[in-house]
């Protein structure tokens, strides 16, 4: 079981409380010509998660970075193992540490630790651009 970075393997953009470019998309569009597929409205990257999130439009030079899930049936709990694919994530945090360490308290490059909440991205930032 896996899930995907939300991280563009193009210019590294990713959602954040105010604003995300990132968004799963259903349906063909004029600026979408693939359904089913998670689209970077940055640079109209667009990845097919049915297929390892291969680019299958757009300049990214990459698939999406996988995160490899564990599923314990005795709790219900889902956990992130490990990743797998193209790793981009010491340069992300490069490029952002200053901005995520503004608003995340700690740092941000920390291992993390403990449990999280997942939120649907509608709930989580303020304002989803669509291309």
């Amino acid at each position: 079981m896996v899930a995907y970075s939300a991280i563009c393997a193009h210019k590294l953009s990713y959602p954040t409380r105010d604003i995300s470019f990132i968004s799963f998309r259903t349906e063909k569009s004029a600026g979408n010509r693939h359904a089913s597929v998670i689209h970077c409205c940055s640079e109209h990257s667009q990845y097919d998660p049915a297929a390892g999130a291969r680019v299958v439009a757009g300049p990214a030079p990459q698939p999406l970075a996988a995160i490899l899930l564990e599923h314990d049936p005795g709790t219900d709990e889902i956990y992130a193992v490990g990743t797998l694919g193209g790793e981009m994530f010491n340069e992300f945090f490069r490029k952002y540490e200053f901005k995520l360490a503004m608003e995340h308290p700690g740092s941000p490059h920390a291992a993390v630790a403990g449990s999280c909440v997942v939120h649907p991205l509608d709930n989580y930032c303020r304002q989803q651009v669509k291309c």
